[in-house]
């Protein structure tokens, strides 16, 4: 029984403050609560206040179950752990001695298997008219194991009591011995308390009325568990057109027969366009024209010299090929079919091959497979991008089969679904060696054209020629093409392991970041490049990897924490308003931090002034790299922790001058160097470190203590002075909103006006060093239209408003509770972190997400993404929802 989890019932607990604190400490134990008024056989402990009549008090005693008082649950609570029950069982009175408690007698026998029930072997008809008693009777009888029968009773059982209440005069005797309903206590307590017999009445407990309904926090996360499951499960990318492609085997008509042969005359005499025009007539729903006729159409369309006319009804032969025979719906041999068909006709490499010479021919680039003709017709041009959604229909509807196929939507005699192993996406982004990550050797491939495609569309000033490639629309094919590839990936591995998902879409993201970067997309491409993407959930990891590499270009450190509305709002939005100062560091950004360690706030916020390793000068002529640069000490202490705690100026420079040098660190209690320097005084070391670019975060504090409000509290008045004249008031304002300046720092009235002095000369040098809203404004844009890319896909991927709505479980939950009570004993870290969102967003809906103290420069920026996301923020710290999102809330 100790081993096992405590399943609990309460009972004689009216006050409800008191059964409050009792569930409460029953749910932060592990056990599970149930509640109700009536007696449920699968507990095994009762919580009561004493002795009672009550239906689950004489149940719990005649099941031998665990009866004890509601200390128990306290001093558990205490403990940290369950604690053994024999101490608190409850006893008829104070003066009972164990050996004579009647309640822990039926515990031990039924414990050591001596008696399954007090009532066991009862053969007992209930004759009770009133149906509610008569109910509570066969609880109590059937916990003790009765056999509980009611009148008439069955001839073939002997019945051994008649339980009746009143006790009616023609029973007496007449088919077992007839008892009262008070036989049963004196049954279970052997004249123990034989005063409550007489006035026994075994009553089913109400409920208090103002009770609040009490929530068990492991069904609430059983449930949050489903809601996630079902909405990774539903489908992205939804494909409604392909319902209407022609199925044969559900015609009901005869095969249409053909003689091609005529069409291999025209084809070897040069009639291209009569041999066409043969294959357009024999276009029926199961009729496949030779392939090979198709391959020397195709050809001769490539090589430059057919017509518009013939241009133009080649693909209009290869769109009905499709349509009449959708690969996914036929055996192999029908996509083996297109596969011959979809390559280069000359080269016949392949279908990839076949799409980068697409793009290069139609990006005028020397990268392809054989010479082409040029210069390309508009309407060769025409040619090669409608190929290109060729390709890109035979991908979506390899995706829809695979959709409709879990849905049951696929059905028909005849039809053969083709396997997702041989599917044609398969064998055209991953090898056989490759499939198990999504950013195989051809994916990186495709992303680099991506990239190339969109600054290809957007580098020309001719208005016309802009819009002639904006007619081929390349960009838009890759991205879907991009999309609809990993939505087939991570169909196929979702259920089976949600960890690489998560791992490939991350890998894929920052590999699209990279290529941006790598590649100098401007402002206007890269937001181009999120918000066009078809996929909501690689829109969302994209739109973040993307984020933080801007932000990273700019000098500013982003943690590396799973992505959340918490770090979204309290990491993301403040490095937004610092993109404002990006052009200022330019000029001196180093390569970027890849990390930055998180702080534990369980870690006490004492310093740890252990031993640390010696710092030492390396020999003329070489470059200085202090010894144990990158080791921390058992506190977490880096190498520049420990110079700056010993005011050695000139090995803190030179570690800050190494490229890659965060100067954010964090100890394992969430001190940063500037901290450490504020702290012990080192005021050489905070002016160097205030010197470097980025500059270090000043409002970081840890339990209340900022760097500002160390230096105060350790009396470094001029420390103080300095971090204010570098930021201004603002730091003074921080520091006031979490802690009160005025009872928890000694300061004089002239030191109070010394520091405001300082502040006010860090306003004058702040203002002075604003930039204009021309040199910040694009920045600030791509920085808002990404950033709101991100919020808008993580709302709806989480479906985090949907279970946040007023009168559902989890937002009873968190306005009862804490968050660390509701999830203190949650397995499931998704059920965790939507409820930590969901605390975010509480947070926001009460102003925590302080939009009055942002920039000036965000909040009254004229901007339009910047203006789109700022009225995002403002709905969902008013309302708690944005009205533009409700498409995403639905669960189907």
């Amino acid at each position: 029984m100790a081993s096992s989890k405590r399943v609990i019932q309460i009972s004689g607990i009216k006050t409800i403050t008191q059964k409050r604190k009792v569930v409460e400490g029953i749910l932060m134990l592990g056990g599970k609560y149930i509640g109700g008024p009536g007696y449920q056989q699968d507990i095994t402990h009762l919580i009561v206040s004493g002795f009672s009549q009550s239906e689950k008090f004489l149940a719990a005693c005649a099941a031998g179950k665990w009866v004890v008082t509601q200390e128990y649950v306290f001093d558990s609570v205490e403990s940290g752990s369950w604690l053994p029950e024999e101490p608190y069982e409850v006893a008829m009175s104070l003066s009972t001695q164990a050996a004579h408690n009647p309640v822990r007698q039926w515990r031990e026998r039924v414990a050591d298997g001596s008696l399954p029930g007090a009532f066991h072997g009862w053969k007992v008809l209930l004759v009770i008219a009133d149906p509610l008693r008569r109910a509570i009777f066969k609880r109590l009888l059937k916990a003790g194991k009765a056999e509980v029968y009611l009148p008439p009773p069955p001839p073939h059982v002997a019945i051994t009591h008649v339980m009746a209440k009143p006790l009616p005069e023609d029973l007496q005797g007449q088919i077992a011995p007839c008892y009262p309903v008070t036989h049963l206590i004196q049954h279970l307590f052997r004249g123990h308390f034989v005063g409550l017999c007489s006035t026994f009445e075994a009553k089913e407990e109400q409920p208090t009325e103002a009770e609040p309904a009490v929530i068990d926090f492991y069904e609430l996360e059983k449930e949050l568990k489903v809601y996630i499951i079902k909405r990774e499960e539903q489908p992205r990318l939804v494909f409604p057109e392909f319902l209407s492609y022609h199925d044969p085997y559900s015609l009901n008509s005869k095969t249409v027969e053909a003689d091609f042969s005529n069409v291999g005359t025209m084809i070897e005499s040069g009639l291209f366009l009569e041999a066409l025009d043969s294959i357009r007539d024999t276009l029926f729903p199961g009729l496949l024209p030779p392939a090979v006729f198709l391959v020397s159409l195709l050809e001769h369309a490539l090589q430059g010299n057919a017509s518009a006319v013939y241009l133009r009804n080649l693909q209009q032969v290869l769109h009905s090929l499709l349509l009449n025979n959708p690969s996914w719906l036929f055996p192999n041999t029908v996509k083996k079919y297109f596969t011959v068909i979809l390559q280069c006709p000359q080269c016949k490499r392949g279908l990839w091959p076949f799409i980068e010479t697409i793009i290069s021919y139609c990006m005028s680039s020397e990268a392809a497979c054989h010479p082409l003709p040029g210069p390309a017709s508009p309407s060769l041009l025409c040619l090669h991008g409608d190929l290109l959604a060729l390709v890109l229909k035979f991908f979506q509807g390899e995706l829809h089969s695979i959709t409709a196929g879990d849905s049951g939507l696929l059905k028909g005699e005849g039809v053969s679904q083709l396997p997702a192993s041989g599917s044609l996406l398969y064998e055209t982004f991953w090898t056989v060696w490759e499939r198990s990550t999504l950013l195989s050797r051809t994916v990186k491939q495709l992303v680099k054209l991506l990239v190339q495609v969109l600054l290809w569309e957007k580098e020309v000033e001719d208005e016309t020629e802009r819009e002639a490639r904006q007619e081929l629309r390349m960009g838009e094919i890759l991205l879907d093409m991009l999309s609809t590839m990993v939505e087939f990936w991570c169909q196929q591995h979702l259920k089976l392991n949600q960890n690489l998902v998560e791992k490939g879409l991350k890998d894929l993201a920052e590999h699209v970041a990279f290529s941006a970067s790598s590649q100098d997309v401007p402002p206007a491409v890269l937001m181009e490049l999120v918000a066009r993407i078809p996929s909501s959930r690689l829109r969302l990891v994209t739109a973040d990897a993307v984020f933080r590499n801007l932000c990273c270009r700019n000098g500013l450190t982003v943690g590396e924490e799973p992505l959340s509305l918490k770090k979204m709002v309290s990491s993301y939005l403040p490095a937004l308003e610092r993109l404002v100062e990006g052009p200022r560091w330019a000029d001196n950004r180093g390569p970027c931090p890849t990390t930055e360690p998180v702080s534990h706030s369980w870690t006490s916020p004492k310093k740890y002034s252990g031993s640390s390793s010696s710092i030492n000068e390396t020999s003329p002529g070489k470059e200085y790299v202090p010894k144990g640069l990158n080791r921390v000490n058992a506190a977490g202490e880096t190498c520049l922790h420990r110079a700056c705690k010993r005011n050695q100026v000139e090995t803190v420079r030179k570690i800050l001058a190494l490229p890659g040098t965060d100067v954010n660190v964090k100890d394992h209690a969430g001190w940063t160097p500037l901290h450490e320097a504020c702290n012990h005084g080192s005021t050489a070391c905070v002016e160097a470190l205030l010197d470097h670019r980025p500059a270090p975060h000043l409002e970081d504090d840890v339990n209340g203590i900022s760097p500002l409000k160390d230096a105060l509290l350790n009396g470094h008045m001029d420390i103080a002075k300095m971090l204010l004249a570098h930021a201004g008031s603002a730091l003074l304002r921080h520091m006031e909103s979490t802690g009160s300046i005025h009872l928890e720092l000694p300061l004089t009235p002239a030191e109070r006006a010394e520091l405001l002095l300082s502040a006010r000369t860090g306003d004058a040098a702040l203002l002075q060093q604003t930039p204009e809203p021309w040199r910040y404004l694009p920045l600030l844009e791509t920085g808002s239209s990404l950033l709101t890319q991100l919020l808008v896909s993580y709302l709806g991927e989480t479906g985090l408003l949907g279970c946040t709505q007023p009168g559902h479980t989890l937002t009873e939950a968190l306005g009862r509770h804490s968050l660390r009570t509701v999830t203190g004993g949650w397995t499931d870290w998704r059920a965790v972190r939507l409820a930590e969102d969901a605390g975010t967003l509480a947070g926001l809906r009460s102003g925590g997400a302080r939009l009055d103290r942002l920039s000036p420069l965000i909040r009254e920026c004229e901007g339009e993404n910047t203006r789109f996301l700022m009225e995002i923020l403002r709905q969902l710290e008013s309302q708690g929802c944005f009205p533009g999102l409700q498409l995403y809330h639905d669960v189907s």
